[in-house]
Protein backbone atom coordinates (compact mmCIF):
# COMPACT_ATOMS: atom_id res chain seq x y z
CA UNK A 1 0.00 0.00 0.00
CA UNK A 2 1.46 3.31 -0.84
CA UNK A 3 3.30 5.02 0.83
CA UNK A 4 5.18 3.37 2.80
CA UNK A 5 7.24 6.42 4.52
CA UNK A 6 7.89 9.77 4.55
CA UNK A 7 10.82 12.07 3.71
CA UNK A 8 10.45 15.57 4.54
CA UNK A 9 11.77 18.85 4.48
CA UNK A 10 10.86 20.78 8.24
CA UNK A 11 9.62 23.49 6.28
CA UNK A 12 6.37 21.87 4.44
CA UNK A 13 4.93 21.66 8.19
CA UNK A 14 4.79 25.78 8.12
CA UNK A 15 2.01 24.92 5.26
CA UNK A 16 -1.32 23.64 5.99
CA UNK A 17 -0.95 21.14 3.07
CA UNK A 18 2.02 20.07 5.03
CA UNK A 19 0.11 19.64 8.24
CA UNK A 20 -2.55 18.32 6.11
CA UNK A 21 -0.27 15.15 5.33
CA UNK A 22 1.47 14.91 8.48
CA UNK A 23 -2.11 14.12 10.34
CA UNK A 24 -3.44 11.53 6.93
CA UNK A 25 -0.02 9.47 7.39
CA UNK A 26 0.47 9.94 10.81
CA UNK A 27 1.56 6.26 11.39
CA UNK A 28 4.13 6.34 8.91
CA UNK A 29 7.94 6.91 9.38
CA UNK A 30 8.84 10.31 9.11
CA UNK A 31 12.18 11.06 8.44
CA UNK A 32 13.31 14.70 8.30
CA UNK A 33 15.48 15.49 5.06
CA UNK A 34 17.71 18.95 4.13
CA UNK A 35 16.60 18.89 -0.09
CA UNK A 36 14.08 16.82 -1.74
CA UNK A 37 16.69 17.26 -4.32
CA UNK A 38 19.31 15.32 -2.67
CA UNK A 39 18.51 12.45 -0.21
CA UNK A 40 21.80 10.53 -0.08
CA UNK A 41 20.78 7.26 1.45
CA UNK A 42 18.27 7.15 -1.78
CA UNK A 43 20.57 7.97 -4.36
CA UNK A 44 22.82 5.20 -3.11
CA UNK A 45 20.66 2.48 -3.56
CA UNK A 46 21.35 0.33 -6.59
CA UNK A 47 18.97 0.10 -9.35
CA UNK A 48 16.85 -2.90 -8.29
CA UNK A 49 15.76 -0.67 -5.43
CA UNK A 50 13.86 0.83 -7.70
CA UNK A 51 10.44 -0.58 -7.51
CA UNK A 52 10.61 -0.40 -3.14
CA UNK A 53 11.85 3.42 -3.65
CA UNK A 54 8.50 3.61 -5.75
CA UNK A 55 6.47 3.38 -2.49
CA UNK A 56 8.00 6.53 -0.68
CA UNK A 57 6.88 9.67 -0.83
CA UNK A 58 8.63 13.02 -0.48
CA UNK A 59 7.65 16.57 1.05
CA UNK A 60 9.20 19.63 0.03
CA UNK A 61 8.49 23.39 -0.65
CA UNK A 62 8.48 24.12 -4.02
CA UNK A 63 11.36 26.48 -4.95
CA UNK A 64 11.26 27.25 -8.93
CA UNK A 65 8.64 28.72 -10.37
CA UNK A 66 10.32 29.62 -13.76
CA UNK A 67 7.65 29.14 -16.49
CA UNK A 68 9.01 27.87 -19.57
CA UNK A 69 7.35 28.70 -23.06
CA UNK A 70 6.06 25.63 -25.04
CA UNK A 71 4.41 25.55 -28.40
CA UNK A 72 2.24 22.69 -28.57
CA UNK A 73 -0.72 22.30 -26.29
CA UNK A 74 -0.01 24.95 -23.91
CA UNK A 75 2.09 28.63 -23.71
CA UNK A 76 3.66 27.48 -20.64
CA UNK A 77 4.69 24.88 -18.83
CA UNK A 78 4.38 25.07 -15.12
CA UNK A 79 5.86 24.36 -12.75
CA UNK A 80 3.31 22.98 -10.24
CA UNK A 81 2.46 20.30 -7.12
CA UNK A 82 4.15 17.24 -8.04
CA UNK A 83 7.16 15.78 -9.45
CA UNK A 84 7.21 12.15 -10.37
CA UNK A 85 4.76 9.36 -9.96
CA UNK A 86 4.13 5.92 -8.03
CA UNK A 87 3.90 4.14 -11.66
CA UNK A 88 7.02 2.94 -13.14
CA UNK A 89 6.45 2.98 -17.23
CA UNK A 90 9.54 1.74 -18.56
CA UNK A 91 9.97 4.69 -20.68
CA UNK A 92 9.45 7.51 -17.97
CA UNK A 93 11.13 10.59 -19.72
CA UNK A 94 11.63 11.31 -15.70
CA UNK A 95 14.29 8.73 -15.27
CA UNK A 96 16.51 10.54 -17.53
CA UNK A 97 16.45 13.62 -15.23
CA UNK A 98 15.99 11.98 -11.55
CA UNK A 99 17.30 8.40 -12.40
CA UNK A 100 16.39 6.10 -9.80
CA UNK A 101 14.98 8.86 -7.70
CA UNK A 102 11.77 9.55 -10.00
CA UNK A 103 10.00 8.84 -6.82
CA UNK A 104 6.80 10.71 -6.15
CA UNK A 105 7.31 14.34 -4.53
CA UNK A 106 4.95 17.16 -3.16
CA UNK A 107 5.26 20.75 -2.75
CA UNK A 108 3.16 21.76 -0.03
CA UNK A 109 3.10 25.92 -1.27
CA UNK A 110 0.21 25.25 -3.43
CA UNK A 111 -1.37 28.44 -2.09
CA UNK A 112 2.00 30.73 -4.10
CA UNK A 113 2.29 28.46 -6.82
CA UNK A 114 -1.63 28.89 -7.72
CA UNK A 115 -0.94 32.78 -7.04
CA UNK A 116 1.03 33.52 -9.59
CA UNK A 117 -1.24 31.20 -12.29
CA UNK A 118 -4.11 33.11 -11.56
CA UNK A 119 -1.99 36.48 -11.98
CA UNK A 120 -0.32 35.64 -14.93
CA UNK A 121 -3.55 34.89 -16.40
CA UNK A 122 -5.48 37.99 -15.28
CA UNK A 123 -2.60 39.97 -16.67
CA UNK A 124 -2.06 38.02 -20.26
CA UNK A 125 -3.56 40.38 -23.09
CA UNK A 126 -5.65 37.05 -24.30
CA UNK A 127 -6.39 33.47 -23.14
CA UNK A 128 -2.68 31.79 -22.14
CA UNK A 129 -3.26 28.02 -21.47
CA UNK A 130 -0.73 26.30 -18.59
CA UNK A 131 0.42 22.66 -18.34
CA UNK A 132 0.49 22.01 -15.04
CA UNK A 133 0.88 18.18 -15.25
CA UNK A 134 4.18 18.00 -17.57
CA UNK A 135 6.01 16.56 -14.45
CA UNK A 136 3.60 13.79 -12.87
CA UNK A 137 0.64 12.83 -12.89
CA UNK A 138 -1.86 14.83 -11.04
CA UNK A 139 -5.06 12.28 -11.17
CA UNK A 140 -2.67 9.65 -9.26
CA UNK A 141 -1.54 12.62 -7.10
CA UNK A 142 -4.98 13.85 -6.27
CA UNK A 143 -5.47 10.78 -4.36
CA UNK A 144 -2.77 11.41 -1.59
CA UNK A 145 -3.26 15.45 -1.75
CA UNK A 146 -7.13 16.63 -3.12
CA UNK A 147 -4.99 19.09 -5.13
CA UNK A 148 -7.34 18.94 -8.40
CA UNK A 149 -10.53 20.03 -6.88
CA UNK A 150 -8.68 22.80 -4.69
CA UNK A 151 -6.87 24.35 -7.82
CA UNK A 152 -9.92 23.49 -10.63
CA UNK A 153 -12.06 25.16 -8.34
CA UNK A 154 -10.15 28.31 -7.47
CA UNK A 155 -8.90 28.79 -11.07
CA UNK A 156 -12.72 29.15 -12.28
CA UNK A 157 -13.12 32.10 -10.98
CA UNK A 158 -9.92 33.32 -13.51
CA UNK A 159 -11.34 35.97 -15.47
CA UNK A 160 -9.01 34.50 -18.49
CA UNK A 161 -6.73 31.27 -19.38
CA UNK A 162 -6.81 27.12 -19.55
CA UNK A 163 -5.10 24.79 -17.40
CA UNK A 164 -4.61 21.65 -19.13
CA UNK A 165 -2.51 18.34 -17.65
CA UNK A 166 -2.29 14.74 -19.01
CA UNK A 167 -3.18 11.31 -17.30
CA UNK A 168 -2.97 7.81 -17.50
CA UNK A 169 -5.19 7.41 -14.54
CA UNK A 170 -9.20 6.77 -14.50
CA UNK A 171 -9.73 8.36 -10.42
CA UNK A 172 -11.72 11.04 -12.39
CA UNK A 173 -15.00 11.01 -9.60
CA UNK A 174 -13.62 13.78 -7.25
CA UNK A 175 -13.32 16.22 -10.48
CA UNK A 176 -16.86 15.14 -11.98
CA UNK A 177 -19.33 17.51 -9.83
CA UNK A 178 -16.82 20.51 -9.72
CA UNK A 179 -17.74 23.87 -11.01
CA UNK A 180 -14.28 24.32 -13.79
CA UNK A 181 -16.25 26.99 -15.74
CA UNK A 182 -14.81 24.97 -19.16
CA UNK A 183 -11.34 26.23 -18.13
CA UNK A 184 -9.33 22.97 -17.39
CA UNK A 185 -8.63 20.87 -20.13
CA UNK A 186 -8.10 16.81 -19.51
CA UNK A 187 -6.02 14.81 -21.84
CA UNK A 188 -5.73 11.34 -21.81
CA UNK A 189 -2.85 9.39 -22.61
CA UNK A 190 -3.23 6.03 -24.47
CA UNK A 191 -1.14 2.81 -25.87
CA UNK A 192 -2.42 -0.45 -26.75
CA UNK A 193 -3.51 -2.32 -24.00
CA UNK A 194 -0.49 -5.34 -24.07
CA UNK A 195 1.57 -1.92 -23.94
CA UNK A 196 0.01 -0.49 -20.97
CA UNK A 197 0.47 -4.23 -19.45
CA UNK A 198 3.50 -4.74 -20.11
CA UNK A 199 5.42 -1.07 -19.88
CA UNK A 200 3.75 1.34 -18.33
CA UNK A 201 3.56 -0.55 -14.81
CA UNK A 202 0.68 0.81 -12.03
CA UNK A 203 -1.03 2.62 -14.36
CA UNK A 204 -4.86 2.41 -15.25
CA UNK A 205 -6.35 -0.60 -18.46
CA UNK A 206 -7.15 1.13 -21.01
CA UNK A 207 -11.00 0.73 -20.72
CA UNK A 208 -11.34 2.51 -17.77
CA UNK A 209 -8.93 5.25 -19.39
CA UNK A 210 -11.81 5.80 -22.38
CA UNK A 211 -14.53 6.17 -19.74
CA UNK A 212 -13.00 7.90 -17.78
CA UNK A 213 -12.47 10.83 -20.98
CA UNK A 214 -15.94 10.05 -21.39
CA UNK A 215 -17.02 10.91 -18.10
CA UNK A 216 -15.22 13.83 -17.79
CA UNK A 217 -16.34 15.44 -21.64
CA UNK A 218 -19.98 14.62 -20.02
CA UNK A 219 -19.02 16.60 -17.05
CA UNK A 220 -17.94 19.79 -19.38
CA UNK A 221 -14.51 19.68 -19.18
CA UNK A 222 -12.90 20.20 -22.04
CA UNK A 223 -11.35 16.50 -23.86
CA UNK A 224 -7.57 15.84 -25.33
CA UNK A 225 -6.09 12.37 -26.34
CA UNK A 226 -2.63 11.21 -26.63
CA UNK A 227 -1.20 8.24 -28.49
CA UNK A 228 1.79 8.17 -26.52
CA UNK A 229 4.48 7.52 -26.35
CA UNK A 230 4.42 5.31 -29.85
CA UNK A 231 6.66 2.18 -29.37
CA UNK A 232 7.55 0.65 -32.28
CA UNK A 233 7.75 -3.03 -30.68
CA UNK A 234 6.77 -6.53 -32.85
CA UNK A 235 3.61 -6.20 -34.48
CA UNK A 236 3.23 -2.71 -33.66
CA UNK A 237 1.11 -1.88 -36.67
CA UNK A 238 -1.90 -5.02 -35.42
CA UNK A 239 -1.50 -3.34 -31.74
CA UNK A 240 -1.73 0.59 -32.79
CA UNK A 241 -4.86 -0.39 -35.66
CA UNK A 242 -6.60 -2.49 -32.73
CA UNK A 243 -6.13 0.79 -30.15
CA UNK A 244 -7.45 3.23 -33.00
CA UNK A 245 -10.56 0.53 -33.73
CA UNK A 246 -11.26 0.51 -30.20
CA UNK A 247 -11.49 4.63 -29.94
CA UNK A 248 -12.97 4.82 -32.70
CA UNK A 249 -15.82 2.18 -30.75
CA UNK A 250 -15.94 3.38 -27.58
CA UNK A 251 -14.89 7.12 -27.29
CA UNK A 252 -18.06 9.21 -26.93
CA UNK A 253 -19.34 11.13 -30.31
CA UNK A 254 -18.75 14.53 -27.92
CA UNK A 255 -15.28 13.60 -26.83
CA UNK A 256 -14.67 12.92 -31.08
CA UNK A 257 -16.37 16.41 -31.65
CA UNK A 258 -14.14 18.29 -28.97
CA UNK A 259 -10.47 16.19 -28.91
CA UNK A 260 -7.63 16.48 -31.08
CA UNK A 261 -4.76 14.36 -31.20
CA UNK A 262 -1.43 14.63 -30.02
CA UNK A 263 1.39 11.74 -31.00
CA UNK A 264 4.54 11.32 -29.45
CA UNK A 265 7.00 9.02 -30.55
CA UNK A 266 9.20 7.27 -27.35
CA UNK A 267 12.56 8.24 -26.60
CA UNK A 268 14.73 6.12 -24.71
CA UNK A 269 18.08 6.37 -22.71
CA UNK A 270 21.07 4.69 -21.31
CA UNK A 271 19.71 5.27 -17.68
CA UNK A 272 16.47 3.55 -18.74
CA UNK A 273 18.53 0.32 -20.04
CA UNK A 274 20.23 0.62 -16.58
CA UNK A 275 17.81 0.65 -14.29
CA UNK A 276 14.90 -1.91 -16.34
CA UNK A 277 17.69 -4.54 -16.44
CA UNK A 278 18.46 -4.61 -13.18
CA UNK A 279 14.95 -3.79 -11.66
CA UNK A 280 12.67 -5.31 -13.84
CA UNK A 281 15.01 -8.32 -15.55
CA UNK A 282 12.12 -10.08 -17.35
CA UNK A 283 10.03 -7.06 -18.31
CA UNK A 284 9.86 -6.03 -22.68
CA UNK A 285 13.33 -4.57 -23.52
CA UNK A 286 12.26 -1.26 -25.59
CA UNK A 287 16.25 -0.49 -27.08
CA UNK A 288 16.48 -1.84 -30.21
CA UNK A 289 19.51 -1.13 -32.18
CA UNK A 290 18.14 -1.70 -35.62
CA UNK A 291 15.22 0.60 -34.96
CA UNK A 292 17.01 3.03 -33.17
CA UNK A 293 19.66 5.59 -33.20
CA UNK A 294 22.17 7.94 -30.69
CA UNK A 295 20.06 11.44 -29.73
CA UNK A 296 22.74 12.74 -27.48
CA UNK A 297 23.20 12.56 -24.12
CA UNK A 298 22.82 8.71 -23.93
CA UNK A 299 19.05 9.18 -25.19
CA UNK A 300 17.75 7.17 -28.21
CA UNK A 301 15.07 7.72 -30.91
CA UNK A 302 13.73 6.05 -33.65
CA UNK A 303 15.49 5.74 -37.17
CA UNK A 304 14.10 8.69 -39.27
CA UNK A 305 12.98 5.97 -41.49
CA UNK A 306 11.21 3.84 -39.19
CA UNK A 307 9.05 7.21 -37.57
CA UNK A 308 8.54 8.39 -41.15
CA UNK A 309 6.60 5.19 -41.79
CA UNK A 310 5.18 4.51 -38.32
CA UNK A 311 3.93 8.44 -38.87
CA UNK A 312 2.87 7.78 -42.10
CA UNK A 313 0.47 4.72 -41.25
CA UNK A 314 -0.78 6.19 -38.22
CA UNK A 315 -1.81 9.05 -39.94
CA UNK A 316 -3.52 6.74 -42.62
CA UNK A 317 -5.31 4.65 -39.92
CA UNK A 318 -6.49 7.89 -38.04
CA UNK A 319 -7.90 8.88 -41.07
CA UNK A 320 -10.10 6.05 -41.81
CA UNK A 321 -10.97 5.45 -38.46
CA UNK A 322 -11.38 8.89 -36.74
CA UNK A 323 -11.11 11.40 -38.99
CA UNK A 324 -13.13 14.24 -37.75
CA UNK A 325 -10.55 14.24 -35.10
CA UNK A 326 -7.30 16.58 -35.66
CA UNK A 327 -3.93 15.52 -34.95
CA UNK A 328 -1.96 18.44 -33.44
CA UNK A 329 1.31 17.43 -33.78
CA UNK A 330 3.63 14.62 -34.04
CA UNK A 331 6.62 14.44 -32.53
Amino acid sequence: MFPDQIFYEPAVLDYPLGRQLREKYAGLPWTAIENHNRIDALRANPNSAFPKMKRHLVLGVRKTHRYVPNQKISDFLVPYTSSGCTAMCLYCYLVCHYNKCAYLRLFVNREQMLDKLMKTAANADRDLTFEIGSNSDLVLENTITGNLPWTIERFADSPKGFLTFPTKFDMVEPLLPLRHNGRTIVRMSVNPEEIIRKVELGTSPLANRIRALNRLCEAGYRPGLLIAPVILTENWKASYTRLIERLSDELSPAVKRQAAIEIIFMTYSFVHRAINDEAFPNALKLYDQTLMTGRGAGKYCYRPEQRDQAEYFLRQELEKRLGEMPILYIV
